[in-house]
């Protein structure tokens, strides 16, 4: 094995594992000192490993001229191992922190510059056990961690003894670096030996040296939620450390959703981005949301100057729209300016170059206000920019999009473009607020024909999570291991540095949210719960109709109706998304968020007579319990249910009123289109007829906020009075 320009085995760095190209030179002298062990014959099982890390100087033998092949190893000694590989600054570390690793170990340096890098962590009694004999298992764990060899896919691994470290254990088999002690069994916490961890550490730097691994992060749809930005800074700034050329990427729409964009038109989302040091971003449909107003698209204007990093897209024409003047090209750049906006961009990392390009939904003509911008075909456009990023050289290519996971396939979603365009390897996806725990692997294209794999990532929606997704490329550029996760946000602490930049506009933002708005009410405007002290009528915003459903559910049909001139009979709302009350009086902006607080947008559904009886069987199939998917209707609609009869047989009868203002039998064999918030419109609280129509590509998200729709709804009417009209009855009572 020789280690040429692309070897990654002996790149220093003082803080990581990232490794540079410098070839150790091994004189005569010391390959004939490497292949005269005593013990060592060329009949032995690790003799050509021993062999070829003794000439790399990693191993060394005894001053008896022996290896001592079947001698168990220790964790120290495997630290020492690492950290030569890595070419670790052993010298210069600050104090590792176990209470077991003192200066005077040998291990010392070893074991201090492999925790700086974040390969290991120790025990949860803060020691490190340094002289103890390494089992198999976390030999593989430091080995997977160290040079970052990830599995290969999902499948389960073949032995029945793993408990622990299963993914660094599956790493190694599935590049043959372990193949078991047997077929099925691996013997986790065997010891290893000196000859045993030679051929372990050999085998691995073949793999290392043969791939290439690029640790990526990842936000979408973060609407505005900047509170939550500073638990993303301390989460991205984890992240860098244990990986500092992770790169930092956004699938779009950053902007509106809750007052600090409102008040801020951008800036406060921008500031956060600029703290956290993103790498690019591409546009979502809320980015235009600003077009139909006087001032155009200025504030997204001023969202691209302010951007410490560039922006990227193939299929937005901005040329149009005399604003983006100066701000856009049609190039891929190797050398892009911050605030600007390209084609696409291309990274170097570790030596290793990565494309980047954006895609946009063609939805935004329809659901923002994109003014005189135009979209083109999306498949045709990602085909265009892969062939540039291959003419470049560049064979590992990354697509930001905001096309939505699995939306509408006659539109445009990332599972088509995954399947129809050659040679993407990663697509950080958007739109869809889909929360993909893994990535999604897309591994035949649309004729079920093997291809190479393409994964999908997305981190769902308003900075509950950061995505991370670590990725091993060959040396024909094509993803052959990979894992990734979301990051729960909630579980962070607030990056301090963040949470002073936040501060001014918190303060502000608290400011507008005491503002009343022109409405009130004068009664409270109740959400009731079964376990509220005092319901003695055991009523429940999850199992009853209330007025604050019937508000929400009106605002949302006119506001559906408007927007898509279309003829929308109902909306429907889930008790679960109703979170608060408001208050008797003046109505306050902050009030309205409190009650739906969760950015949903509003969407709009296809679907029949019969599947609407099935949904409303599935509202009110476990009452009296309380259910979040039970689902509060708008005006003109009658829900009338038995609750004597079983689940799934309660449905009475459902009527609406049409537009020459009569009511109407729903019609199980007639398609009807409703509104609903975008999270039920997906299936979300069990409703898998809705799932359906979503998968079918019969939902539209119209991408407006829920709660802003609300506040323009209480607005039109101004004085509140509370009632229910008997839109949900049962007859049973």
């Amino acid at each position: 094995m020789t280690f040429s320009k692309s070897s990654k085995i002996f790149i220093a760095s003082a803080t990581t594992a990232a490794l540079a190209s410098s070839v150790l030179v091994i004189t005569p002298e010391q390959t004939q000192a490497a292949s005269s062990f005593k013990d060592v014959s060329t009949s032995d099982t690790h003799y050509e490993s021993i062999l070829k890390l003794s000439e790399l100087g990693i191993v060394n033998g005894f001053k008896d001229g022996t290896y001592k092949p079947k001698a168990d190893v220790t964790r120290g000694q495997v630290a020492q191992l690492l950290a030569k590989i890595l070419k670790l600054d052993t010298e210069n570390q600050k104090d590792p922190g176990f209470t077991d690793v003192s200066k005077s170990n040998g291990y010392y340096g070893a074991i201090a510059a492999l925790k700086e890098a974040k390969i290991i962590e120790g025990y949860e009694d803060k020691t490190f056990k340094a002289n103890e004999k390494i089992s198999r298992a976390h030999l593989a764990k430091m080995i997977s961690t160290a040079l970052k060899i990830y599995p290969k896919n999902k499948e389960a691994l073949p032995f029945t003894d793993v408990k622990l470290f299963n993914d660094e254990i599956k790493a190694l088999y599935d590049f043959g670096i372990t193949l078991g002690t047997s077929k099925t069994t691996f013997a986790p916490n065997k010891n290893v030996t000196r000859g045993e961890v030679a051929s372990f550490l050999y085998r691995a730097l073949n793999v290392y040296d043969s791939t290439f691994s690029l640790s990526i992060m990842h936000s979408n749809d973060t609407h505005s939620a900047v509170e939550m930005a500073p638990k993303r800074a301390a989460a991205v700034k984890e992240q860098r450390a244990k990986n500092p050329d992770a790169l930092l990427l956004d699938a779009g729409d950053a902007n509106t959703g809750t007052l600090y964009y409102n008040e801020f038109k951008g800036q406060a989302d921008v500031a956060f981005m600029n703290y956290m040091q993103y790498d690019a971003m591409t546009f979502g449909n809320h980015e235009f949301d600003a077009g139909s107003t006087p001032e155009g698209h200025q504030a997204l204007v001023d969202f691209i100057n302010s951007a410490d990093f560039p922006l990227v897209n193939v299929n937005i024409d901005f040329s149009a729209d005399a604003k983006f003047t100066g701000l856009f090209t049609d190039l891929i750049t190797s050398e892009p300016e911050n605030g600007k906006i390209y084609n696409g961009i291309v990274k170097e990392v570790n030596g290793e170059k990565v494309g980047i390009f954006g895609l946009t939904t063609a939805e935004t003509a329809d659901i923002s206000s994109p003014g005189s911008i135009a979209f083109q075909n999306y498949i045709e456009e990602a085909n265009k920019a892969v062939k540039a990023f291959e003419d470049l050289g560049v064979d590992k290519i990354i697509a930001l999009s905001h096309l939505g996971f699995d939306d509408n396939p006659t539109v445009d979603n990332d599972v088509v473009l995954a399947e129809t365009v050659k040679g993407i390897d990663v697509i950080v996806g958007g739109h869809s607020h889909t929360t993909l725990n893994e990535p999604y692997v897309v591994n035949t294209n649309t004729t079920g024909e093997a291809k190479n794999t393409t994964l999908i990532v997305q981190a769902a929606n308003a900075s509950n999570y950061l995505g991370t997704l670590d990725v091993t490329f060959d040396t024909d550029g094509a993803v052959v291991a990979y894992k990734g996760e979301l990051l729960d946000l909630g579980k962070y602490n607030y990056d301090p540095g963040a949470l002073k930049l936040l501060q001014p506009y918190k303060t502000r933002v608290d400011e507008v949210g005491s503002t009343e708005i022109k409405a009130s009410t004068t009664e409270a405007l109740v959400s009731p719960r079964v376990s509220d002290e005092g319901n003695t009528k055991q009523l429940s915003v999850r199992k009853n109709e209330t007025a604050l459903g019937n508000l929400i559910t009106d605002g949302m049909v006119e506001k559906a109706r408007s927007f898509t001139k279309k003829d929308i009979i109902m909306a429907v709302q889930n008790g679960g998304g109703i979170r608060a009350a408001i208050n008797a009086g003046p109505i306050t902006v902050a009030e309205v968020i409190t009650v739906l607080p969760f950015a949903n947008t509003l969407a709009v559904m296809d679907v029949t007579g019969a599947e609407l009886k099935a949904a409303f069987e599935t509202s009110i199939g476990v009452y009296p319990k309380e259910d979040g998917g039970f689902l509060h209707v708008s005006k003109g609609v009658k829900i009338q249910f038995d609750s004597s009869k079983p689940a799934g047989e309660r449905v009475v009868s459902i009527s609406y009123t049409n537009a020459e203002g009569k009511e109407v039998a729903l019609e199980s064999n007639t398609t009807y289109t409703i509104a609903t918030n975008a999270f039920t419109a997906k299936g979300g609280d069990g409703y898998d007829m809705f799932a359906k129509a979503y998968a079918e590509g019969r939902v539209t998200d119209l991408g407006l906020s829920d709660w802003e729709n609300f506040k323009e709804h209480l607005e039109s009417i101004g004085t509140i009075t509370p009632t229910i009209e008997g839109r949900i009855v049962d007859v049973a009572k």
